[in-house]
């Protein structure tokens, strides 16, 4: 400690007892002995900005009138104001990172250490080496200064520490951060040289110091402090945690926090129920950030203006901030979040994604509905839509010539696609940071990403943060595969911060340390439970506490004194402060924070009651009951100008199904499976049957059976390059082969032959006040002697279950395709595609000429119907409701 000390008791009062001290301060008296409203004589560094003003304010109020403030600064800010020098400048922590990392991928026996599958694994090896490394120059750098032989002392007496086995265990792992450290010590290290500008400005100086702040400086802090004041006078003012001087309650629950613990007599000490603080245990997240929002509208209401959220649990502290704007008031967050959780960032990373996924599609689109990408594009959402259905449709799973392919009918995408593709073969090659940097420079420019981003304000930080990587690694000359450079991006975008500008600081978010030296009007602290409160610490490899003790580095007992500490003065320098936590955590009970759980113990050893309950109130909303029924809408004027078989079979299954498929236009999204459908089957089939009837003529009847197969490799072998799961169905159609070769023998000794397959037809019905158009697919037509014409349809089902579907009169494709027809239509028949006992037999629909005509008259009726306003009911069975896209649309089953 320093000679000139003033110890300050934690509360709201600090800044008011800071200025005072520091215009009773024999320094300033020094300084200006005569003019007491002249200031600039004294130079004084604090924590944060946040304190500049706080200063300002009190010695405002202890002057009572102008005066001319001291030049008040934080240490940071001091140095980067020092007129630049020649020689060695830091080293930026990019260029750090990736030069170890470099160094590191080149050891095999460092991948097998830490069994790492990958280069890419060492990338955050690389960085906790370089944060011990930084740890322990903190700690000894001002030590090394004196003799270079104080650290190998203090690391073979810090091993020592360590049982004969751990050190046996430890001993390559203590070698290799003893070795890293050792190699960063030099001139351009950033810590260092940060070092040397707090030495020069020691040596410096000129005007007395007054160094104000809530926690003990660091050994650099403290060698800066010592060096500063042997030339002028240095002033310490910092938090008093003596016994004497904190709050009775909080010394008897929390001894630990105080310097003299052992001089604290707890059976004397007074002990009251703290007035301002109250407790909130809340069922879940969504209560407790319910309340949480609802108690700062309560305190807005109240007058109050300053206003802060603590937010040990980041989760439910963005709940409350969503929740809060949803009610027109913005929180200020000190803190921000991470950038790569931006809107952004994440288009970035959803460019690297899609070039390591090579077009996969979920990751194309993905990456289309980002609004930074082809921003200026006219119509993009339409496009992107229309590309999701086509996708889809095809199941096309990725690859950029499989969904340029797809997406053939709609140039616009596919020119889109086209230019993706071309971007992406820039990310293929190994390269330098400041080349992979070019690369991305030129996707954002090509793809029209870059005015939308700047436009945007985490945006522009991510143009800033390349930019910012292009400069720092410049001189890395190493060459990194796109992996290494996807994931050192990744850990850039996660270890920067975005905040947010805001000009209302009624309400802010911060940190616990973020409150220090800091009074509000009302504090709220989410997150007091065990869980994070106190904080859990971050395990660190290579280092036990005992070692961490002694090298002087932070042990987790001193972490969690200085966050006991802060909460003590939280609660000292506030006059109001509710502290919540969720009392159950996924159907268990989740424990408050032991530190709260001392303090109730105090209290009832004591005989006082417990901390207050929190009580909060939300306004119970009134809703009004509408009970649900069956939907049954009009809608004359969307009476479709075209009707197919399968749409036809919708309007008889379910009115409404037919309403929201065919007049709305909606419809499910095709699931994307790597697997093979029983739809696929079917396509397959017909794409085979379809080509080996046209070239039927070709053969002699003898070599049928080859052709029939050369057909099925050709088609399966497209298949199989997609998926292998499709050899299931290949096997399948194998076997039934012979038996449709067999059937197609005999249909042909009946007279009948093919004429003609997978042909498109139109036919226009028409009434007395309407018409419509009748279309669809034919799958095949067949002719005999006679002129008779047949209509047949391939089902790759057996016979058994297409004769039930007949009896029942489940489908009208057959009678449909009558009514397509130009010419009468013998009769209609469903070829089963699988053999049942080795045989295909056809099944023929009955009396197939009076089917026809009720299938007329009944599409004439239900047509007129709906141009007349017919209700389109939901009446669909459970059968069809089970398999129906629109299910949640008209919400069967809550009427």
């Amino acid at each position: 400690m320093l000679p000139r000390t003033v110890l300050i008791p934690p509360s709201a009062a600090f800044w008011d007892d800071a200025a005072s001290a520091l215009l009773q301060s024999d320094a300033l008296a020094e300084a200006q002995p005569s003019v007491q409203r002249d200031l600039s004589s004294l130079r004084v560094v604090v924590s944060t900005f946040a304190h500049i003003q706080l200063l300002k304010s009190a010695l405002g109020r202890q002057l009572g009138g102008a005066f001319i403030p001291p030049t008040i600064t934080s240490l940071g800010e001091y140095i980067r104001l020092l007129p630049p020098q020649t020689g060695a400048s830091a080293t930026a922590p990019s260029e750090r990172l990736m030069s170890l990392y470099a160094d590191l991928r080149q050891h095999a026996w460092l991948k097998k250490l830490f069994s790492a599958r990958r280069n890419t694994d060492l990338l955050p090896l690389a960085e906790i080496l370089l944060a011990l490394s930084d740890e322990l120059t903190q700690a000894m750098l001002p030590e090394l200064q004196v003799s270079t032989d104080v650290a190998d002392a203090r690391w073979q007496a810090a091993l020592e520490q360590l049982s004969p086995v751990a050190r046996n265990l430890l001993s390559d792992e203590t070698q290799l951060v003893w070795t890293i450290w050792k190699s960063q010590l030099d001139a351009s290290d950033a810590i260092v040289h940060r070092f040397a500008q707090m030495m020069r400005i020691a040596g410096q100086a000129q005007l007395p110091l007054f160094w104000i702040s809530p926690v003990a400086a660091d050994a650099l802090e403290q060698a800066f402090l010592d060096a500063y004041q042997v030339n002028r006078p240095v002033v310490a003012i910092t938090l008093d945690w003596h016994a004497q001087h904190i709050n009775s309650t909080y010394a008897a629950a929390w001894p630990e926090l105080l310097v003299d613990e052992e001089a604290l007599a707890s059976d004397a000490l007074p002990l009251a129920t703290p007035a301002g603080l109250s407790l909130y245990a809340a069922h879940n997240l969504e209560a407790e950030a319910k309340a949480g929002a609802q108690t700062i509208l309560d305190w807005l209401q109240q007058g109050k203006t300053n206003i802060a959220i603590v937010a040990q649990d980041r989760v439910v502290a963005r709940r409350i901030r969503a929740l809060l704007e949803r009610a027109q008031v913005i929180v200020a967050d000190e803190t921000g979040w991470k950038l790569s959780t931006t809107r952004a960032a994440a288009a970035l990373a959803s460019w690297l994604e899609l070039v390591a996924a090579r077009a996969e599609t979920i990751a194309l689109l993905d990456f289309l509905k980002s609004p930074f990408v082809f921003s200026n594009t006219d119509n993009k959402a339409d496009l992107v839509m229309a590309s999701e259905l086509a996708l889809r449709r095809a199941n096309v799973l990725g690859g950029w010539d499989a969904v340029g392919d797809a997406l053939t009918a709609i140039p616009a995408a596919q020119n889109m696609v086209k230019l993706l593709a071309q971007q992406a073969t820039g990310f293929s090659k190994g390269k330098t940071l400041c080349d992979w940097i070019t690369a991305s420079q030129q996707t954002l420019d090509a793809l029209g990403m870059r005015a939308a981003l700047q436009a945007d304000g985490a945006g522009a930080q991510v143009l800033q943060l390349l930019q910012d990587i292009e400069q720092d690694c410049a001189a890395v000359g190493h060459i990194f595969s796109f992996a290494e450079w996807r994931a050192f991006l990744n850990l850039q975008l996660e270890a920067t911060a975005y905040v947010q500008l805001n000009r209302d600081r009624r309400v802010v978010m911060l940190p616990l340390n973020g409150a220090r030296l800091r009074s509000f009007d009302a504090v709220l602290l989410v997150g007091a439970d065990a869980e994070h409160l106190p904080s859990q610490p971050s395990e660190t490899l290579f280092f036990a506490n005992v070692v961490r003790r002694e090298l002087g580095l932070a042990t987790r007992e001193s972490r969690q004194r200085q966050q006991l500490r802060d909460v003590t003065e939280l609660l000292s320098s506030n006059a109001l402060v509710v502290m919540s936590w969720q009392a159950h955590k996924n159907g268990e009970p989740n424990p408050v924070s032991p530190w709260i759980e001392r303090l109730q113990l105090s209290l009832a050893r004591a005989g006082l009651p417990e901390v207050a309950t929190h009580r909060v109130e939300i306004a119970p909303r009134g809703l009004i009951p509408a009970p649900l029924s069956m939907p049954a809408p009009h809608a004359a004027v969307l009476r479709p100008q075209k009707l197919s078989a399968s749409g036809y079979n919708s309007l008889v299954a379910c009115p409404y199904q037919f309403f929201a498929t065919r007049m709305l236009g909606l419809s499910g999204l095709d699931e994307l499976s790597d697997m093979p459908e029983k739809r696929d089957y079917g396509d397959w089939l017909h794409q085979i049957l379809a080509i080996f009837h046209t070239r039927l003529h070709e053969v002699a009847k003898s070599e049928r059976a080859a052709l029939l197969q050369e057909i099925t490799d050709q088609v399966f072998n497209l298949a199989l390059d997609k998926s292998a799961a499709a050899l299931g169905y290949y096997a399948r159609w194998q076997k039934a082969m012979p038996a449709y070769l067999e059937w197609l023998s005999e249909r042909e000794a009946q007279g009948w032959h093919f004429v003609l397959g997978e042909e498109k037809f139109e036919k226009v019905l028409r009434w007395d006040d309407g018409e419509i158009i009748l279309h669809g697919r034919v799958d095949r037509m067949d002719e005999n002697e006679a002129g008779e014409r047949a209509v047949l349809d391939y089902k790759s089902t057996n016979q058994n279950a297409l004769r039930e579907k007949l009896k029942h009169g489940e489908d009208h494709q057959l009678p449909f395709y009558g009514l397509l027809s130009d010419v009468p239509l013998a009769n209609a028949l469903y070829i089963p595609l699988e053999a049942s006992k080795d045989k295909i037999k056809e099944v023929e629909s009955p009396d197939y000429d009076n089917w026809q005509q009720t299938l007329s008259t009944q599409i004439v009726n239900s047509m007129r119907a709906i141009a007349h306003d017919a209700p389109l009911p939901a009446t669909g069975p459970e059968s069809v409701c089970q398999y129906c896209d629109v299910r949640g649309l008209c919400r069967k089953g809550a009427w």
